[in-house]
């Protein structure tokens, strides 16, 4: 185990813990607002009304100790969120608009809590998650295509890219954390609240060539010190693929709820180079990033390559991938969250919300097949093998498979998953799991909605 992690706020190492959601795969609708309800419309105005949310039932085998006090043993519990508000355009001269949208989220756990103790099924929380506003500029700099400026500020998902270093700031514990100081409402795998506290980001440039992000957030988020952030964005958009550079400069973070890995956080400098596409070829999936962080204890990094094919032309489409990933012993993932898909950032159900390793000290193998029997059912597999890179740290060193299938009826998504995944060490032994070194057999159901 982490020397850093304890049960007090300033030593829990929270990159340790899940700050994403895979439930973002079948929520990535909803919380673009696109099957809200029309409230008002003319010619130029739209006022709706966004109702979504989604419930989960959760089973675990086995328990882990990565978060507060937990017993060995089987665990279940139950999450739920709904939000609810308005969202909102009004079209201006030569098709600017303005836009916006403000948001109330209420969520819960109940049970046990889940398999990591960062909950034990007391919470309950309702607050404002989104409140911002924006302006578009339509068609008012050519050169800079439609929309070529966009600049928005106030509470809202900022992701960057794939979502590799920035992708909202979702991580939401309980009160089984810091006796409760810094309870976000549980639904921690639900993770329905993401908006940063406070953002200003301008967008500059269209839809395709060459566009870029000048952005600053503000995170209102306890258990990760309340970091302050830059961030810079470059990037070539083709049809073959997009090419990207990102810088992060740290602006800051409360000294006193950091330890001493968040704290580096202040002054910290993140430039990572990445792509993704097709190459121009039809059913070729590639992609890579290279993060370098330079902090005050020394240097970190981070990458990955992956590559996926679909045999378009046979039943069921099926889709075949493989990813080579790897985390420096003190990498700091930020606020790395769920892209596109399973898997992505939070490899492994079990080992990605549970038992680590959590983006950190850490070399992973994931392969996947993918099928779509029909347009409103995906269904897969996924493997991965994972080893510690420092086993000082902790020995976390695991196989996880995962089955899963998505059922889309009407505005209702319903995602079962079994999870089966085996450690090689105990926590007794310098793993993470309690008792035994089992095989765990891990079960959810989340059902999600949108009107």
């Amino acid at each position: 185990m982490d020397q850093i992690l304890t049960t007090i706020t300033k030593g829990i190492d929270v990159n340790r813990i899940r700050h994403g959601s895979i439930l973002a795969a079948a929520l990535s609708a909803l919380t673009s607002g696109a099957q809200a309800y029309e409230l008002y419309s003319d010619a130029d105005s739209t006022l709706k009304l966004n109702v979504q949310g989604a419930l989960g039932f959760f089973h675990s085998d086995e328990s882990y100790n990565q978060g507060g006090p937990i017993a060995p043993g089987s665990v279940a519990w139950q999450e739920a969120f709904l939000r609810y508000g308005l969202g909102g355009t009004t079209r201006l001269a030569r098709n600017a608009s303005l836009y916006g949208e403000f948001n109330v989220v209420s969520n819960g756990t109940w049970g046990d809590g889940d398999a990591a103790g960062y909950t034990d099924g007391s919470e309950r929380r309702t607050a404002v998650d989104r409140a911002y506003a924006g302006w578009r500029s339509g068609d008012l700099f050519p050169a800079l295509g439609k929309d070529g400026v966009d600049f928005s500020a106030g509470s809202q998902k900022v992701k960057v890219g794939d979502g590799f270093i920035i992708n909202g700031d979702g991580l939401s514990v309980g009160n089984n954390i810091a006796d409760g100081s810094v309870d976000r409402g549980g639904a921690y795998y639900l993770t329905a609240r993401n908006a940063f506290d406070r953002t200003a980001w301008l967008k500059l440039g269209g839809q395709q060539g060459w566009r870029g992000d000048l952005i600053w957030v503000k995170s209102d988020n306890e258990l990760k010190a309340k970091p302050e952030l830059g961030i810079g964005v470059l990037e070539h958009v083709a049809p073959e693929g997009t090419v990207g550079l990102t810088y992060v400069k740290g602006l800051g973070v409360d000294e006193k709820l950091a330890n001493p890995f968040s704290a580096q956080r202040d002054g910290l400098k993140i430039t990572s180079l990445r792509a993704q596409g097709n190459a121009g070829v039809k059913n070729l999936f590639l992609s890579f990033e290279y993060a370098h962080e330079a902090k005050r204890l020394g240097d970190e990094h981070a990458w990955y390559a992956e590559a996926g094919w679909t045999f378009s032309d046979l039943p069921w489409q099926p889709r075949i991938g493989y990813r080579y990933s790897r985390y420096s012993e003190d990498y700091d993932p930020l606020f790395s969250g769920f892209s596109r898909g399973y898997g992505t950032w939070f490899q492994g159900e079990v080992a990605a919300n549970y038992s680590g390793p959590f983006q950190r000290n850490a070399v992973i193998h994931m392969a996947s097949l993918g099928l779509t029997p029909h347009p409103d059912v995906a269904m897969g597999v996924l493997f991965f093998d994972f080893s510690s890179l420092d086993k000082r740290q902790g020995d976390l060193a695991a196989q996880e498979v995962d089955l899963y299938l998505d059922w889309t009826v009407r505005q209702f998504t319903v995602s079962p998953l079994i999870g089966l995944y085996k450690p090689e060490k105990s926590a007794e032994q310098g793993g993470s799991q309690q008792g035994s070194d089992d095989l765990n057999l891990y079960s959810q159901m989340v059902i999600s909605f949108a009107f």
